[in-house]
C-alpha cells in the first residue's frame, strides 16, 4: 500500500528522501520538536495516529514514545505551501525532547 499517491506526488524531499516534520502541541501552539519523515514514516503516522519518524542517526523508524512512554497522539497533519515540510499537531504526553524537557526549543534562547 504505502503513502497515498496524491500525497507522495506533492512531497518535495531532500536528497535523502526526507522531509522535516515540525511538531506542535495542538491546543497551545507550543513548538515541541523537529524530526524527519520519509514516505513510509508519513504513511504510518497517517494510518495509525501515532507520530512515526525516520531516525537519521539510527537508520530506522521510531514511534514517538514507544520506549519512553512520552507518546504523541496525532490530531492533524498538514503540508506547507511548498510541500517540503510537514506540520504535525499532536497531543504530547510527557516530554517531547530526548533530554526529558517538554520541548526541544528551550535550551538555547538566542534572542529573547
Amino acid at each position: 500500500m504505502g503513502l497515498d499517491a496524491g500525497i507522495a506526488e506533492r512531497l518535495k524531499r531532500n536528497a535523502d528522501g526526507l522531509v522535516p516534520a515540525v511538531v506542535q502541541q495542538y491546543d497551545t501552539g507550543e513548538v515541541l520538536m523537529l524530526a524527519w519523515m520519509d514516505d513510509e514514516a508519513l504513511h504510518r503516522t497517517l494510518t495509525t495516529g501515532r507520530a512515526t519518524y525516520w531516525s537519521r542517526s539510527r537508520g530506522e523508524y521510531w514511534v514517538k514514545g514507544a520506549t519512553s512512554g512520552n507518546v504523541q497522539h496525532v490530531k492533524s497533519v498538514a503540508l506547507d505551501c511548498d510541500a517540503d515540510t510537514v506540520l504535525l499537531k499532536v497531543d504530547q504526553v510527557g516530554a517531547a525532547c530526548h533530554t526529558g524537557d517538554r520541548t526541544c526549543f528551550d535550551a538555547g534562547v538566542l534572542l529573547p
